[in-house]
């Protein structure tokens, strides 16, 4: 049995999120939760926060799972639109500035699958 939960729009950088997406992907879900709670990056909160997400998802789909058993089959971060900003500078020149964001999905099944 399978589950996913996706966060749109999230403002980081892909490549910022894929850091910590990295260190969590293929491991179990207490685990993944465990690393995610002791990582020191600003969007570690967030991919915690999305696989209680996805856990949550499958509980509601088949009652009774045993979630000690779930492992992150896929976590997959893709780059979304990109906000062009620009600030102002000296001798009325501008300076573009990138507001980056991102979409991620976190896939969670079962160890057995």
């Amino acid at each position: 049995m399978q589950a996913r939960a996706i966060l749109r729009y999230y403002k980081g950088s892909a490549q910022k999120v894929r850091l910590v997406a990295d260190t969590v992907r293929g491991e179990g879900v207490v685990r993944a939760l465990a690393i995610l709670k002791v990582t020191h990056k600003r969007c570690a909160r967030d991919l915690e926060k999305l696989v209680r997400s996805a856990v949550a998802n499958l509980e509601q789909k088949s009652p009774g799972i045993d979630s000690g058993k779930l492992v992150l089959a896929t976590i997959q971060v893709d780059q979304g639109p990109s906000l062009k900003r620009f600030k102002a500078a000296s001798m009325g020149r501008v300076f573009p500035r990138l507001h980056k964001y991102c979409h991620v999905t976190v896939r969670v099944a079962d160890r057995e699958e």
